[in-house]
């Protein structure tokens, strides 16, 4: 598989509530710029498994994929804004963003974990 056609493009959890809803507003504000895809997803496997090493455990946080580096958490976040506010065209293949579940991930407390999740990893991990 070649990154270059799909890239730039976000990684997110998509078994988080939390994590699918920021999903879905990255995607709105990029307008179908980015491509925007599940940790767990067959597609998503096979991106991460082009990226990433056999034994980094990269759903620890999101990623923001674009060129020659992976962002991953608060490294990201710059990136993905310049990006999105970038007025560059590009047609991107769109997929459904699932927001399910359990009841546990809706709760204040997993709200300030995911939020303090965010901000204490970072990470910058160039592609080969």
């Amino acid at each position: 598989m070649d990154l270059t056609g799909i890239l730039p493009l976000v990684i997110y959890d998509d078994k988080c509530y939390l994590c699918a809803k920021f999903a879905k507003i990255v995607s709105i504000f990029a307008r179908k710029k980015i491509l925007v895809v599940g940790h767990y997803t067959d597609f998503g496997m096979k991106i991460k498994a082009k990226i990433f090493s056999d034994n980094y455990d990269s759903t620890k946080m999101f990623w923001f994929v674009s060129d020659k580096t992976a962002y991953g958490g608060r490294a990201a976040i710059l990136p993905l804004i310049s990006s999105i506010l970038k007025p560059k065209i590009k047609r991107s293949i769109q997929y459904e963003i699932p927001t399910s579940c359990g009841t546990d991930c809706k709760t204040p407390k997993a709200v300030f974990l995911r939020t303090k999740s965010l901000f204490s990893n970072s990470e910058i991990i160039m592609i080969k």
